[in-house]
């Protein structure tokens, strides 16, 4: 039966639907989310970053890669949820009414990434991770701090790096939870985090079209040509950066760059995006037909972003 007029949720009423979920389903990881990992390989050969490289792995690699992979994945998680309590609240600090539902479950969002946070750290010291990132030190740090203070203060950019931030994470985890070689903890943790996470996406996907429609034109050229170098950035710096190949005793940066540069990574990298390109041309239906070079290649799409080919 079709719903009238009358019966359609507007946005402020979704919203306030999610405000309820999360309110009705609080859940303290540490818990309800306990355990520690298993000894050897917590990741199949499938997922592991080098998948697709051709290379021959000890048994002894492939543990080291897919401990030291995950640990990644998890402080990258830290780090881009940091940016978001960032973002969020500089958000909250200028929003006209404080009484508006956006408000009140951007609070509950808050809440719910520091929940994550505390059990990534957990299980970061779980993990043991020996890889050094370079780019936490030196001129790339200070090049990072700088991105992330842009990110944070730009409302529109930000909405949109946090959809990327979150979709990228989503496919990875959801990969994993079907995959039955995945270590079961591993599991347990990202099906946790999957479930608000969900919410999360729903919520930025409704934000991103009243950003857009009262952002500058600043804030959009950065939208159109910043956001895909700084998603492809993130994937550099944090969840492929090299000391994660180095601590398994490859080849550090050759590895990261033939990683990089694989179509296994490139493909779940535009399957992901492609979520987040589907939002923006909602938001910006003026983009369609007009798809920046950026956002085509990230996505392996066309100007009106339909997929050149299966990712």
């Amino acid at each position: 039966m079709a719903i009238t007029a009358p019966e359609r949720a507007t946005p402020a009423r979704r919203i306030e639907r999610l405000s309820t979920v999360s309110v009705k389903r609080v859940i303290e990881p540490d818990e309800e989310v306990l355990g520690d990992f298993g000894p050897g390989q917590i990741l199949p050969d499938e997922l592991l970053l080098t998948a697709g490289l051709d290379l021959e792995l000890t048994a002894e690699q492939k543990v080291t890669l897919s401990r030291e992979q995950a640990a990644a994945m998890l402080d990258g998680g830290i780090r881009l949820e940091s940016v978001l309590l960032a973002g969020a609240g500089l958000l909250l600090s200028t929003w006209p009414d404080l009484t508006d539902p956006r408000v009140t479950y951007l609070l509950h969002e808050v809440g719910e990434e520091t929940r994550h946070s505390r059990l990534f750290v957990r299980m970061i010291e779980q993990l043991q991770p020996t890889a050094t990132n370079p780019f936490h030190h030196g001129i790339s740090l200070r090049i990072a701090r700088r991105i992330f203070r842009l990110t944070a203060t730009n409302p529109l950019l930000f909405c949109t790096m946090v959809l990327a931030g979150e979709e990228i994470p989503d496919l990875i985890q959801r990969r994993a939870i079907e995959h039955p070689d995945t270590d079961d903890y591993l599991r347990r943790a990202n099906l946790y985090h999957r479930e608000e996470e969900a919410r999360h996406l729903a919520f930025g996907r409704m934000l991103l079209p009243e950003l857009w429609a009262r952002s500058s034109r600043r804030e959009r050229w950065l939208v159109r040509r910043g956001a895909p170098l700084l998603v492809n950035l993130m994937m550099e710096s944090q969840l492929t950066h090299p000391g994660i190949y180095a601590a398994a005793g490859l080849p550090a940066r050759r590895t990261a760059r033939r990683v990089l540069r694989s179509a296994h990574h490139r493909d779940m990298v535009a399957e992901a995006m492609r979520g987040v390109l589907k939002s923006l041309l909602v938001a910006a239906p003026e983009l369609n037909g007009r798809l920046p070079g950026g956002w085509r290649r990230i996505c392996q799409v066309d100007r009106s972003g339909a997929p050149l080919r299966s990712a």
